[in-house]
């Protein structure tokens, strides 16, 4: 028998908190759901509408399937229904009441790149001292933070957030509405770059995480970066104080004293104030090393202890789309071994993943392969930053390279033909070709942005194992 979940929400809290004293019901939510499809019974359905869906004309369906009370704005006579005029306001104001109900600390990630990592890494880390909420899968914008923050139980004694923007303004209401204790930002990168004058204008966007702190909360920043006095100017001239910082340059908070890069984890050593942590790190590349001292330094900030948190690193593993390593058996002892960095690209993801590529073993007989898809939203020099990538494989030890979409197919005519593989301009028209190509013993890596369709490459790989 399945478990059943802690109530979340009274519907004596939810009237109170939307301005329906005692007209609520007697009804007890345990979860919280915008998507009649994946609602699970007992959960409590906000009818959202946008500009493909309503959500109003899907309340009879999530209370069939279980949904205790909606949140609608439309009364179509249904039961248990709280009739709101903007059920976005209204999730955000239950967001609001869950973040003034709970005493936990909080830590929000935002970076150009390496947030998801960050989160799991550090969500993981406290894991190990206390009861964890998280952002979930892609639920760090204006509706997934509230989504977020409306399922967090009220006994919850660390919150980690994952805060994502590709516009000036986004993370200024993000960092308002969660009011984090501590906050990071990974790196700071050319990406968005179709919405942004330049890397500074990026620097800024990413600061306003800041704005929604007090002055008791801590700033984490990496101390490598050349625009850190941006950073941390941005950071003080919003009244923090305490800025931790993280990287290899001397009297930081956090520093890389050494490290091993391997094909599927990494040994850091690192120094936190003076202390000396050991640990290893169950994700590869020095991208997983860098942002494992953010982790360290949130702990320190969040007032746990970074050595107790360290030992939780090794059982980190880099989910699907975001550099999962795949066996893909073949026959006997045979495989492909794979990684899967479909869901996003930058050219510093990319960089960091043709890395990871290069100090990683094929099998006997095997070759290195890298399949790259176009990164998006890098405006006018999109072009360019593609071809720029050719130094970098040409300085690594990768015997192919196959390529999809417009951009990618420039940086393909720049390779070296000894190491040009297919191109095409649609990923499932590459899928098969790539496939085929490979065989026993192939350690290959797969990136892109997610509207570049990737995960199509992938799919195509792993049915060579079905």
């Amino acid at each position: 028998m399945t478990e059943q979940r802690p109530i979340l929400w009274s519907a004596a809290e939810v009237g109170r908190a939307l301005g329906f004293p005692g007209e609520a019901g007697g009804w007890a939510a345990r979860g919280v759901s915008i998507d009649s499809r994946s609602v699970e019974p007992g959960d409590l359905f906000i009818a959202l509408s946008g500009p493909n869906h309503d959500g109003n004309d899907y309340v009879a369906d999530a209370l069939a399937k279980g949904a205790v009370a909606a949140i609608a704005s439309r009364d179509d006579g249904l039961s248990p229904v709280l009739v709101v005029s903007d059920t976005m306001e209204a999730l955000e104001t239950l967001a609001l009441t869950a973040r003034d109900r709970s005493n936990a600390r909080i830590a929000a990630v935002t970076g150009s790149v390496g947030k998801t990592g960050t989160k799991e890494t550090l969500a993981l880390a406290l894991g190990k001292l206390g009861r964890v909420h998280k952002t979930t899968g892609n639920l760090n914008n204006h509706i997934g933070l509230p989504l977020t923050l409306c399922r967090m139980p009220a006994d919850t004694e660390f919150g980690v957030f994952e805060l994502g923007m590709n516009h000036a303004g986004e993370l200024t209401d993000l960092s308002r509405m969660l009011r984090p204790d501590v906050s990071i930002i990974t790196t700071v990168e050319a990406v968005h770059l179709e919405f942004f004058d330049g890397i500074e204008a990026i620097c800024d966007a990413k600061c306003e995480i800041f704005k929604g702190m007090d002055a008791a909360g801590a700033a984490v920043i990496n101390a490598d970066h050349p625009l850190q006095a941006r950073m941390v100017a941005a950071a003080r001239s919003m009244g923090i104080t305490r800025i931790l910082d993280f990287g290899t340059k001397p009297d930081t908070s956090v520093r890389l004293i050494d490290h091993s890069l391997y094909a599927a984890c990494s040994a850091v050593t690192a120094e936190v104030d003076g202390q000396i942590i050991d640990y290893c790190l169950g994700a590869p590349g020095i991208h997983w090393v860098m942002n494992s001292l953010s982790v360290l330094a949130a702990v320190k900030a969040l007032g746990a202890d970074p050595v107790a948190t360290s030992a939780a690193f090794s059982e980190i593993r880099a989910p699907r789309g975001r550099g999962a390593l795949i066996r893909v058996p073949l026959g006997g002892d045979a495989h492909i071994s794979m990684v899967d960095e479909s869901y996003n690209a930058s050219p510093a993801s990319v960089r960091a993943a043709i890395s990871v590529l290069a100090n990683a073993k094929p099998g006997p007989g095997g070759k290195r392969v890298l399949v790259l898809g176009d990164m998006l939203e890098l405006g006018p020099e999109a072009e360019a930053l593609h071809v720029s990538l050719r130094d970098d494989i040409e300085a690594s030890d990768i015997d192919v390279v196959h390529c999809c979409g417009p951009n990618m197919t420039a940086l393909h005519k720049a390779l070296p033909e000894k190491v040009q593989g297919c191109s095409a301009m649609e990923s499932a028209d590459l899928a098969g070709a790539v496939a085929a190509s490979l065989g026993a013993g192939d350690l290959i890596t797969v990136k892109g942005s997610l509207g570049s369709r990737m995960a199509a490459v992938v799919s195509a790989i792993e049915a060579l194992g079905e």
